[in-house]
């Protein structure tokens, strides 16, 4: 790390620190040649890489507002969604990878999409999924409902 003072091609690091969220580490560095003090911040990187073949940085704002469209007309809150967001990149960051296909940041939507709101679900999968008829639609639905009456069974019931 290059003092930003002098130049010089080397830096101490006196004291780091993991930020609130653990995505970031921020470091107090010193330069031997000058004294000077800053800090730096640092990140792993994930890219994303598109159909197009193009390669950018992973954005959480994308991932909203791909969802904020299905989400539309729904009770869903913005902090929802930065919550969903959140959710989405703990999960592709999981994988070890630093790059990633844009196909499955989509898969890893639709997890957390599911159990935030399951009307914006289908909306986002029957645009992501590609559904093409209505057996599409009902097998989706039909899902839906199995993982209801699952969850509902696995709950203690209030007379137990």
């Amino acid at each position: 790390m290059h003092c930003p003072f002098c130049r010089h091609g080397d830096s101490r690091v006196i004291d780091s620190r993991t930020s609130d969220d653990g995505l970031s580490i921020r470091r107090r560095r010193q330069c031997p040649q000058c004294g000077g003090r800053f800090s730096t911040i640092e990140t792993s990187s994930l890219n994303v890489i598109k159909r197009s073949g193009a390669v950018e940085p992973f954005s959480r704002d994308k991932v909203v507002s791909g969802v904020r469209k299905a989400c539309q007309g729904r009770p869903v809150t913005d902090a929802d969604l930065a919550l969903l967001a959140q959710k989405v990149e703990e999960a592709v960051r999981q994988t070890g990878l630093s790059q990633l296909e844009a196909n499955d940041i989509g898969l890893a939507i639709l997890g957390p999409l599911r159990e935030l709101d399951e009307v914006a679900y289908l909306r986002f999968a029957s645009v992501y999924q590609a559904f093409d008829s209505l057996e599409d639609f009902e097998t989706s639905i039909a899902d839906l409902r199995a993982d209801r009456l699952r969850r509902l069974e696995a709950e203690p019931s209030a007379a137990d």
